[in-house]
């Protein structure tokens, strides 16, 4: 039994994830850049239990200092390789990296050569998206068939407009890339499920919304997938933790948490008490009796 097909056997309750018209058993999708080494990483995927990872087109041909390819770490026939344009600061950038990436894969026979995580960034610095960059870019890229993941800032209205340019998934930033900071704008995150989810606000029940960005611990998880997304795009807070395994287990297992919660549904927030048991029969105690 493969590590993400055990995570599907603990949720029976729940469906699996349609994405780009593939349907997952992992709600976790992590990333391949960062770790100290290939064999973390590689070890670290497995320990994740993702079906679809993440690569730059960047620098998918690189070689470490030790001579060693990327790719002779990742089973191409195991995960879905989610090309991302990272490092682009124009929509022009973007679209001619996407296609690089579609043209790789292509190759290695690889189901993710028409996907692609848009990243369209407007400075070094915050790392944050452009937001009239992304959007020109997801409309090309969704003209030339690509399913378009983009990655975007908390604002509804440009979620909105990113899933009417036709893509596949809007994917709402927790925080600024790498930064560890969690899911910051609870508010954001819930209204833009609201906006693009809920029928009676114009959305679509199944439309998927994975939060991308700014996770640093497992907690971090579990709160996005209490919010109601659909899953975690998740990269540094595994690649640099103190311990990248023991954190992989940690977010799989959060991420599988925060989603029952979210299906079970959690009790309303009170001010004061409310008894577990209740007062009446309550044996009591008459002094001089």
């Amino acid at each position: 039994m493969t590590e993400a097909s055990d995570t599907a056997t603990r949720t029976p309750t729940d469906a699996p994830l349609v994405l780009g018209g593939r349907t997952l058993r992992s709600r976790l999708i992590v990333g391949t850049g960062k770790y100290r080494d290939y064999p973390t990483m590689q070890q670290a995927l497995d320990a994740s239990g993702a079906e679809v990872i993440t690569v730059a087109v960047r620098r998918e041909r690189l070689i470490n200092e030790k001579g060693e390819s990327l790719l002779d770490y990742i089973d191409t026939d195991r995960y879905t390789i989610l090309p991302n344009t990272a490092g682009c600061f124009s929509a022009e950038d973007a679209v001619r990296v996407a296609r690089l990436g579609r043209e790789l894969l292509d190759q290695l026979g690889n189901p993710g050569k028409d996907w692609v995580k848009l990243e369209v960034l407007g400075d070094k610095k915050t790392l944050l998206p452009d937001p009239l960059g992304t959007l020109e870019a997801c409309r090309e890229l969704v003209r030339d068939g690509f399913a378009v993941l983009c990655y975007s800032s908390d604002d509804p209205i440009m979620a909105v407009r990113l899933r009417d340019a036709g893509a596949t998934s809007v994917m709402p930033a927790g925080s600024p890339i790498g930064s560890g900071q969690g899911v910051l704008n609870r508010a954001n995150i819930r209204i833009i499920l609201e906006m693009l989810k809920d029928p009676a606000s114009g959305g679509e029940a199944d439309y998927p919304v994975i939060v991308d960005a700014g996770v640093g611990t497992a907690s971090d998880v579990t709160i996005a997938m209490e919010l109601g997304a659909d899953g975690v795009l998740l990269n540094t807070g595994v690649a640099h933790a103190q311990d990248p395994l023991k954190m992989a287990h940690a977010m799989r297992n959060a991420l599988e948490a925060g989603r029952l919660a979210y299906l079970a549904g959690r009790i309303p927030r009170k001010l004061y008490a409310t008894a577990s048991s209740p007062w009446d029969g309550v044996i009591s105690y008459i002094p001089g009796e």
